[in-house]
């Protein structure tokens, strides 16, 4: 739980810039087997493995492949060992996020100031050097066993990170599909704590409230949650942080919650240009969906207005549409890609909005608690 230190709200108006942040560098997996694991997100996700740690490198306790498509930089990491943190984690949670890593010009900076505003240090800045230069890392950490990386790597040169063994193209497993970025991720949190967390990120990250949605905005017959959305101050990160809400029967959130053993990370979202093309390409690659009633399908021009999309192409594939203000959005979600029911993905094509889909709300919440009837935990 976050020591928070108390700010006047102008004070903390007056600091949004004392962290500033480029990007998800990367995300990092702690998974049971990483060979095995890197496969299937080669031929089924579209990435190209560009790196490689291990006893090849030097490293006796574990092994890392770092995966890349487009901006979008993943690495998965098992352990060579029975015992230690990275089984445990596995043991605890299967397989899932422990570290959202965060692009920044100055690490030890990063680290100095959320630690000073009430973030627990787990470590300090960490010089690492090879001959393709150095790179500064420092680490916070958040909520369970999660963590961010701040990754300062302006005086480095190779593919990804020192002590990493560049990996020779062409990667002839891989086939990309059209992913671009990281369009954000989202955390599950136990109950009563999302308030603690978007005060973390205000306090301690200088974040600030992107969006709100209650228990009446994401809600259906059985099940309820509440999300708020924190984003930094140019927008290229956004976190959505959920927690259960009462409802008849066992949410979403809470089922994700028993399974991963505590607060984690959800699902990524990450954005594509095309997302006809991209989904097709993902199904085809053995990658499973939400199925959508064709019911949703009936009336969507009526309520989201002219897309440039054929509508028939959609309702094949399952894609939901929502328009606010600034424009119209396209998504769809991935069954969790786990055994246990808890990390999932998001595609997401936006044209023009900025939001998350509230108008899709019910006809996903609905789509995941038939699977979740069907495992036996509604």
């Amino acid at each position: 739980m976050p020591q928070l230190i108390d700010q006047p709200q102008t004070q903390i108006e007056t600091q949004q810039d004392f962290l500033p942040i480029h990007g998800t560098d990367f995300i990092e997996f702690y998974v049971g087997n990483a060979k095995q694991a890197a496969h299937f997100y080669r031929s089924a996700l579209g990435f190209t493995l560009i790196a490689y740690r291990g006893p090849e490198t030097g490293v006796r306790d574990r092994v890392s492949y770092v995966l890349e498509q487009n901006k979008i930089r993943f690495v998965l990491t098992t352990s060579l060992m029975s015992s230690g943190e990275i089984a445990e984690h596995v043991l605890r949670h299967g397989d899932g996020v422990k570290s959202i890593a965060l692009w920044v010009d100055d690490a030890e900076s990063a680290w100095t100031q959320t630690i000073t505003r009430g973030a627990r240090s787990v470590h300090g800045p960490r010089l690492h050097e090879d001959d393709n230069g150095r790179a500064q890392i420092s680490c916070i950490a958040l909520y369970g066993d999660t963590v961010h990386q701040f990754i300062e790597r302006k005086d480095f040169h190779g593919r990804f990170l020192p002590g990493f063994a560049d990996v020779p193209s062409p990667d002839r497993v891989a086939r990309p599909v059209g992913l671009l970025h990281v369009d954000h991720a989202v955390a599950n949190v136990g109950w009563n704590q999302m308030n603690v967390w978007v005060k973390f990120y205000e306090h301690v990250m200088g974040f600030r409230m992107f969006k709100h949605f209650d228990d009446e905005d994401i809600s259906t017959e059985y099940s309820a949650l509440m999300s708020k959305v924190m984003t930094n101050g140019n927008e290229r990160i956004r976190f959505p942080i959920n927690e259960p809400a009462e409802g008849r029967k066992k949410s979403q959130i809470e089922e994700y919650l028993d399974f991963y053993g505590g607060p984690g990370v959800q699902h990524i979202a990450m954005a594509t240009n095309n997302i006809i093309e991209t989904v097709t390409a993902l199904q085809k690659q053995g990658v499973e969906f939400l199925a959508i009633p064709t019911t949703y399908y009936e009336n969507l021009t009526a309520r989201v207005g002219p897309i440039d999309e054929p509508l028939d192409e959609l309702a094949r594939l399952g894609i939901l549409v929502d328009r606010d203000d600034e424009g119209y959005m396209l998504q769809i979600f991935t069954k969790p890609v786990e055994d246990r029911p808890t990390l999932f993905y998001e595609i997401i094509q936006r044209k023009g909005s900025r939001s998350f889909g509230k108008g899709n709300f019910k006809a996903l919440f609905e789509a995941i608690e038939r699977e979740q009837a069907r495992r036996g935990n509604l």
